[in-house]
């Protein structure tokens, strides 16, 4: 009882610390700094365990969740011995309110995100207003570091409404600037550039899909404007990056997601570089991440999460928040990647010949987090995830295809023009029944059919022209589909 009473002071003047921080930009910096990172690792692990001991105490979901799991603490807690959470054992298991701590929904001030789920039901989360000026208060630090203009007009084209991604930003950056909130739409975004012209600095907000077609199909002499970029939603190639900086003078990503946050990471001109390195010196990649083609790779701060990687390679959050609605314990997003500190990236580095910081000066000393993508069995199209039971809903509520084919797999990539497209490749049965509908009418029923069991995908229709779904016809065992082993599952998801 003692111990967990000075935890909980200790932790309250540390938040108090914190605070006086964030209200300033350069006094935000210090955090940076790398003496101060051991530090904020155990000061972020202390957060954790708070948020643990009030969970436990509080959350219902939480509570029946470690029975269910026999969890038993060790003589001395880690967090790496609490169970993992996921949205399949958790968050669709337990209901809203029982997520909450307390078992009800804060009285005021609260936000709810929704996204959509495998089945196009949609899973909603909880924000708090403490949770939301925490956020809000990053972001706004952010965005003064590394725009410093005063009176910049932001743009939000990110999908508005019950999205986390869009309306965090609009509520969060409202203070900073001149806001407009445009959603996905092209004719607006170029009519409010018209509107007040060229006299001004931009900020666009916008999935990276969207605005390759934007500045590919716009009217507009964009470079006649003064504008920046940032991303999310889904990854972006350098070769996109360096095709949108044509237009924009800086492009820069960050990494969130609905069941956790947004903003959990950012990128920074350090891990920029560093990712156009490995995509020349595919060794270096290989040797840093275990890859040739090099992840994204953004900073955050260990002092408000700690993420860790399961054996399998897949990302766990924790968020080290006791002001949350509800509380975000070693949750697995099923994002494969890793972290490495700034002290290892330099003597990773330092071994192969090279010096960190001739990448970026100035450069935070803030841990490196890379994300490859989801291994959950999903690809990314214009910040929706479709899923491969969102293909079998379609196939198998149509009374020929589900006789005529028997598997598929998707693929979202980008073309020689570094368009994004969703490619869908369907097999047929090994003795075709019938004539296969042509190809127009099968790119029909697959449109019509992703925009009915996918509520994201319905959603950013707006942003591409149909033909960016393509169709594939093959026949059975034939192409991609070419040997086949039975005693694994089919592959559903093109690499």
């Amino acid at each position: 009882m003692i111990n967990r009473l000075l935890t909980g002071t200790t932790l309250w003047l540390l938040w108090i610390v914190r605070r006086i921080i964030s209200l300033d930009r350069r006094a935000y910096m210090v955090l940076s700094a790398g003496a101060l990172q051991p530090s904020l690792a155990r000061i972020g692990m202390l957060r954790a365990h708070a948020v643990y001991l009030k969970a436990k105490d509080n959350c219902p979901a939480y509570q029946a969740f470690l029975e269910t799991e026999g969890y038993r603490q060790p003589g001395r807690w880690s967090l790496a011995s609490l169970p993992i959470t996921t949205k399949e054992n958790y968050v669709k298991k337990y209901s809203i309110v029982d997520r909450c701590y307390y078992g009800k929904l804060p009285a005021a001030g609260v936000v709810i995100d929704e996204s959509s789920g495998s089945s196009g039901v949609p899973n909603n989360w909880v924000r708090s207003a403490e949770e939301r000026e925490d956020v809000k208060r990053i972001l706004q630090l952010n965005y003064q570091l590394i725009y410093r203009d005063q009176g910049c007009i932001l743009l939000n084209c990110f999908a508005l409404g019950p999205w986390a991604t869009g309306m965090n930003v609009s509520m969060s950056l409202v203070d900073v600037g001149i806001l407009k909130s445009i959603g996905p739409e092209q004719k607006k975004l170029e009519n409010t550039l018209e509107t007040f012209g060229r006299n001004y600095r931009y900020l666009v907000f916008g999935y990276p899909p969207f605005i390759k077609t934007f500045v590919d199909t716009t009217r507009l002499d964009l470079k006649q404007y003064r504008m920046d970029l940032i991303v999310g939603g889904e990854g972006i190639s350098e070769p996109l990056r360096a095709h949108l900086r044509q237009y924009f003078q800086t492009v820069i990503s960050s990494y969130g997601a609905s069941d956790l946050e947004i903003n959990i990471g950012v990128e920074t001109e350090l891990t920029i570089s560093l990712r156009r390195l490995c995509m020349k010196n595919r060794e270096l990649s290989q040797g840093l991440f275990g890859r040739e083609l090099p992840p994204m790779i953004f900073q955050y701060n260990a002092l408000d999460y700690i993420i860790e990687t399961t054996p399998a390679g897949e990302l766990v959050f924790t968020i080290g928040r006791q002001t949350s609605a509800a509380p975000k314990l070693r949750y697995n997003l099923h994002d494969l990647g890793g972290t490495i500190t700034h002290r290892q990236l330099t003597e990773r580095l330092a071994a192969k010949g090279l010096n960190v910081f001739e990448l970026a000066k100035p450069q935070s000393r803030f841990p490196l987090l890379f994300v490859f993508g989801r291994s959950d069995l999903t690809v990314p199209f214009y910040g929706a995830k479709v899923y491969p039971t969102d293909i079998e809903e379609i196939i198998n509520a149509d009374p020929n295809l589900v006789k005529q084919l028997n598997s598929f797999q998707i693929a979202s990539y980008e073309d020689e023009a570094i368009n994004r497209r969703l490619k869908i490749r369907l097999e047929t049965v090994k003795e075709l029944p019938g004539t296969l509908a042509p190809a127009a009418e099968l790119h029909q029923t697959f449109f019509d059919g992703l925009c009915r069991v996918n509520q994201d995908f319905r959603e950013v229709t707006k942003m591409f022209d149909p033909s960016c779904l393509e169709i594939e016809i093959y026949r059975f065992e034939d192409g991609p589909f070419s040997g086949r082993d039975i005693r694994i599952k089919n592959k559903y998801v093109a690499q």
